[in-house]
């Protein structure tokens, strides 16, 4: 049991979530820096399409290690799934994006995705939600195509 003001306690024996984070997050980033290896890195002078993905990755592993070693909290065992059903819509409409992104274009797969997120998962309501998901959508849509000049897919209707 914890006083009031201390965290959780590390887990007893067991793999807590901390660690079992740290060694996924660890794993992730020696993934990322495996596959790297394929770009060119070049120099700080001119650098290559390997250079960002390695040092986030290399931040990741040490981020990683950091808490594989010293992660503490509860056991992993005592990791409750109540929220198992919005981790997997969340999931979804991600996957939605991702497929989605060609043929419906940036605006309409963002609007999409937005709408999901904020009006069925966070149940904001929709009014709100169709609010915060147009805004959103074209809001970013104009910074990213409009004034950084990123390509962005164009869905039907040129929309």
């Amino acid at each position: 049991m914890t006083s009031p003001g201390e965290g959780p306690r590390p887990a007893a024996g067991g793999f807590s979530r901390d660690r079992a984070a740290g060694v996924g997050l660890l794993a992730l980033g020696l993934l990322i820096v495996w596959q790297a290896r394929a770009l060119s890195f070049g120099s700080l002078g001119e650098p290559g399409a390997g250079m960002f993905p390695t040092i986030l990755a290399i931040l990741l592993v040490v981020v990683g290690l950091g808490l594989a070693v010293a992660g503490g909290g509860p056991a992993l065992r005592a990791l409750g799934w109540a929220e198992a059903p919005r981790g997997l819509a969340i999931f979804a409409a991600l996957a939605f994006a991702a497929l989605a992104l060609e043929p419906l274009g940036y605006r309409l797969t963002v609007a999409a995705v937005m709408l999901f997120l904020v009006g069925a998962v966070e149940r904001k309501g929709w009014v709100p939600a169709l609010l915060v998901a147009l805004g959103f959508a074209f809001g970013t849509y104009a910074l990213f195509a409009d004034a950084l000049r990123v390509p962005l897919p164009r869905g039907p209707f040129g929309v």
